[in-house]
């Protein structure tokens, strides 16, 4: 197999590991920011808002990697929270569409701006190039690979 493909994979693992230990989430926490509902609620946020339509519970359980009963509970704590709402769809009465609310954009526009810090920090000091390189590289990766497993 070629060397660069299993240090690539080993790169993906430890960073899909980190994420299930909630990595971000911790160090956030160790930095003084305080949030009244748990990491997942914002990972289901993150979800709904990168969703080319607005997804329904089910969709999101399924873009999260989880069940629909998990993905119900951290919908009801979106919503109580102010960081979803429901609308119905147009097309089927019978189905709820999930949407960010102006607060859940703000919260998410934190959180992005402190995964981007995180990143800065930790890529301080490489070179540029390096720094730019990475970013086409991994978007690139990450549509490639998002393509292959749709």
């Amino acid at each position: 197999m070629d060397r660069n493909a299993e240090t690539i994979a080993r790169a993906l693992a430890a960073l899909r590991r980190a994420q299930s230990r909630r990595a971000l989430g911790r160090l956030s926490r160790e930095r003084g920011r305080r949030s009244p509902v748990p990491d997942a609620v914002y990972e289901l946020l993150d979800v709904v808002a990168a969703a080319e339509r607005p997804p329904t519970v089910t969709e999101a359980a399924a873009a999260l990697g989880t069940d629909q009963p998990r993905a119900s509970r951290l919908t009801a704590q979106a919503l109580e929270a102010g960081l979803l709402r429901r609308r119905a769809d147009q097309g089927d009465g019978r189905r709820s569409l999930l949407e960010p609310t102006a607060g859940g954009r703000r919260a998410l526009e934190e959180i992005q701006a402190f995964r981007a810090g995180v990143v800065a920090e930790v890529t301080a000091g490489w070179d540029p190039d390096d720094r730019a390189a990475l970013a086409e590289l991994l978007a690139r990766f990450t549509r490639d690979f998002t393509a292959l497993v749709r």
